[in-house]
């Protein structure tokens, strides 16, 4: 059953679940302000080109390939027109390079012959490119195009599941369900910071609990250690020291959102 009851609580309503779903969203806000895409892009193509690399592959791995990538092909043309192994190898780090050329190429060839060159701003058009899914459609339409969207990564569905947002694994299902809870201009802000978070401090294995900013509205609170001593550890990233300044105000009993 989705919804967020502790224990032996009432289960929650679907307006009860709206409004924490988007309590939630304003929570986020306040702990990951500066929350964006980790992927390093100048245009719709570069950003389209390095979402692929990033499949089984850290953005940060993906940034230290793509300065020289992006200065050997400037176009879609460029890329089309590469030498397949040239390409393999500038790209190798990140995994799964032969698949992922063939990918580049492909949808690159795609961009070529049906738009003239240019990365279409519309998802129905983008699930059409060769490597291109769902996933990576929202991210190019929401961070090069501004075009609302919910990208749904393995952080991001664990988290939605976690909050009892949904309980569905299909991203589709995902998608549509977190789309039905939260308002559509808020779509692409809170996937970026659904995976801040996810990658912060709501980790798979052990969560940080004690020292999460919404750990008063979390069902699962109690899934990672409790402790607010031992759950700061647990907190990584440059915002380690914020995001434990935040969970220490929320225990002190300050709303934040």
């Amino acid at each position: 059953m989705v919804g967020g009851a502790r224990g032996g609580a009432r289960p929650e309503t679907r307006l009860g679940l709206v409004r924490r779903a988007r309590r939630t969203v304003r929570v986020l806000g306040v702990g990951y302000p500066d929350a964006h895409c980790e992927l390093d892009f100048t245009t719709p193509l570069e950003l389209l080109v390095a979402v692929v690399l990033s499949a089984q592959c850290t953005d940060k791995r993906v940034n230290q390939v793509t300065p020289a990538l992006f200065a050997r092909y400037r176009s879609a043309e460029e890329y089309a027109a590469a030498d397949r192994t040239e390409l393999e190898e500038l790209i190798r780090p990140t995994g799964f390079y032969r698949n992922k050329a063939a990918a580049i190429s492909g949808l690159a060839a795609e961009i070529v012959e049906r738009h003239d060159g240019e990365v279409p701003g519309d998802q129905a058009e983008l699930v059409k490119l060769p490597g291109v899914g769902r996933k990576t459609a929202n991210v190019v339409l929401g961070d090069a195009f501004g075009v609302p969207g919910i990208t749904v990564d393995t952080h991001f569905g664990r988290l939605v599941r976690r909050w009892g947002w949904t309980t569905e694994e299909d991203p589709v299902k995902v998608e549509h369900a977190v789309g039905a809870l939260v308002e559509r201009k808020d779509w692409t802000l809170l996937s970026h910071r659904t995976i801040f978070h996810g990658r912060r401090v709501c980790h798979a294995r052990t969560p940080a609990c004690g020292a999460c900013l919404l750990a008063p509205q979390c069902p699962s609170f109690g899934t990672g250690p409790t402790d607010p001593v031992r759950a700061a550890k647990l907190v990584k990233g440059d915002e380690a020291e914020h995001l434990i300044g935040l969970a220490e105000r929320v225990r002190a009993g300050e709303r934040l959102g």
